[in-house]
């Protein structure tokens, strides 16, 4: 964070001393912070809601809250803490709505609005997307956590707030069902 230089002659008449900052302020301290990583916490929101404008919200929801907890996290990991924000605002508003519309199947949609051929790394990525929005919340959460953002099961256990068993075998069940969803006939290949 900032940088604190100490003057070890008391001021004159209050025998305290006075204590100078160098460097960045709190707020500007913050504004840094938030500038160099809203891009990576927007895409960490993305994968875990699958949906832009959500995604946004979350994303303003952990910077806020990561904000008003500055002085507690400003020297440790404010990374951490606000992927920390986003996991929980998810869950939250999972708990809330109980229940996710969808406009379309995934799964039907994924090879007719696959983009063009000459874009196969965009298409992949595009079908993977689709993939991960075919999961449940909860495999969702542990598919990104434990592989996109390459977090150890204790890891993702603790974040998540289960248990590191369940941890696995999610991420288990997950990779089954996104081999199916996105390799054509991995039904009974187990790898």
């Amino acid at each position: 964070m900032s940088e604190v230089a100490v003057s070890l002659e008391p001021e004159r008449g209050t025998g305290e001393i006075p204590v100078v900052r160098s460097g960045l302020d709190p707020v500007a301290d913050f504004t840094a912070f938030a500038q160099a990583n809203t891009p990576a916490l927007y895409r960490i929101a993305y994968l875990l809601s699958g949906d832009e404008h959500r995604a946004k919200d979350l994303v303003q929801l952990a910077l806020e809250r990561t904000f008003k907890a500055w002085k507690k996290v400003g020297d440790g990991d404010p990374f951490a803490y606000a992927r920390r924000v986003l996991a929980t605002a998810r869950i939250d508003t999972w708990r809330r709505t109980r229940r996710e519309v969808l406009t379309d199947d995934p799964v039907l949609g994924l090879r007719e609005r696959s983009a063009p051929g000459s874009d196969t790394g965009l298409a992949d990525r595009d079908r993977l997307v689709r993939a991960l929005l075919a999961l449940s919340v909860k495999q969702r959460r542990v598919v990104v956590l434990r592989y996109l953002l390459d977090r150890s099961e204790a890891d993702t256990a603790a974040e998540l707030g289960i248990s590191t068993g369940t941890v696995k075998s999610t991420a288990s069940r997950a990779l089954e069902r996104l081999r199916t969803l996105v390799v054509p006939g991995a039904e009974g290949s187990g790898s």
